[in-house]
C-alpha cells in the first residue's frame, strides 16, 4: 500500500493541495471569523497566529514522520474555501483521525461532503487505513450532519471531556471503517 499522496487532487469541483506559504490571507479570511472558530481549539485567528498555522501545515505533507499529519487547502474556481487535515492515531497508522474547516460561504454547497470524501479515499486508499474517526464538539450542528451524511457512524458522546475556552464542553465522536458503505461511494 502506497504511502504517498500525489497532490494536487481534483474532485468534481474541487481542488485538493498541500499549503503554501502565501495561504496566510486566505486561511485568515474565515479563521478570524467568530462563527467559524466557535467550536475549534483556536480563538478567532490573528495575522501572527494565522502565519504560525500556515506554516506549521506548509510541513505536514503525509502521515509518515515527520510530517505529523497531512494538512490539505480546498479550493473552489482558484479561491480557499476550507481546509482537511488527516493523521494517524496509532503507531501502525491503521488509524486516523480528520478534521476540516470551512468559510461560511461555502456552506450548504456540498463542497464539505465532497471535499472529506476525497480525504477518506486517501485514508482507506492511498494509506490503507482501517478506521477513521472524527471528534467533534456535539453543538456544532453542521460538522454532525456531515459525519452523517459521509456515512459516519455516532459512537460516543463524551460529557464534559475538554476544557476549553472557559467552559468544560462535550466531545461526539463518530467512525468509519475501511468496509462500511459510503453513500455515493463504493467499497
Amino acid at each position: 500500500m502506497s504511502r504517498t499522496v500525489t497532490l494536487p487532487i481534483r474532485t468534481e469541483r474541487l481542488l485538493l493541495r498541500a499549503y503554501r506559504p502565501d495561504d496566510v490571507a486566505d486561511s485568515l479570511a474565515y479563521y478570524s471569523d467568530p462563527e467559524v472558530a466557535r467550536y475549534l481549539l483556536d480563538d478567532p485567528w490573528t495575522l501572527e497566529l494565522a502565519t504560525q498555522r500556515v506554516n506549521e501545515r506548509v510541513e505536514r505533507a503525509g502521515i509518515e514522520p515527520p510530517s505529523a499529519g497531512l494538512a490539505l487547502v480546498v479550493e473552489r474556481d482558484g479561491v480557499m474555501i476550507g481546509d482537511l487535515a488527516l493523521w494517524a492515531t496509532d503507531g501502525s497508522r491503521s488509524k486516523g483521525e480528520v478534521g476540516w474547516v470551512f468559510a461560511r460561504s461555502a456552506a450548504g454547497k456540498g463542497y464539505a461532503t465532497e471535499a472529506v470524501n476525497a480525504l477518506f479515499d486517501i485514508a482507506f486508499g492511498t494509506f490503507g487505513m482501517h478506521r477513521v474517526a472524527a471528534q467533534l464538539d456535539p453543538r456544532n450542528e453542521p460538522s454532525a450532519r456531515l459525519c452523517e451524511r459521509l456515512g459516519m457512524k455516532h459512537e460516543a458522546h463524551l460529557r464534559q471531556d475538554w476544557y476549553i475556552k472557559g467552559e468544560w464542553t462535550d466531545t461526539g465522536i463518530y467512525g468509519l471503517l475501511a468496509t462500511d458503505p459510503r453513500p455515493g461511494r463504493s467499497v
